[in-house]
């Protein structure tokens, strides 16, 4: 059980890691303050730098508002993801 336990921690935090490196990435290309993504997500400003330091994973609902809004700017051609997707 314990060993379980380790490798779940392990496991999200390798998946924060990588959720946190994404959202970086999409702040840089769009050129948006994190004060400014968080008002397009409808969150506050800590959560997205809680995001970006890898101490908090999104909500669903989060998670659903920011791949929605990667998507219309990859349609847009305002955004380029490596693999094509949001994660």
């Amino acid at each position: 059980m314990f060993t379980d336990t380790i490798i779940l921690g392990e496991v999200m935090t390798i998946e924060s890691r990588k959720f946190s490196e994404l959202v970086k990435e999409v702040r840089r290309q769009l050129s948006l303050s994190q004060e400014d993504l968080a008002h397009k997500l409808g969150v506050s400003f800590a959560t997205i730098n809680r995001w970006e330091n890898s101490k908090t994973t999104p909500s669903r609902l989060a998670k659903a508002q920011f791949d929605s809004l990667c998507k219309e700017m990859q349609e847009k051609g305002n955004l380029k993801l490596s693999g094509g997707n949001n994660e």
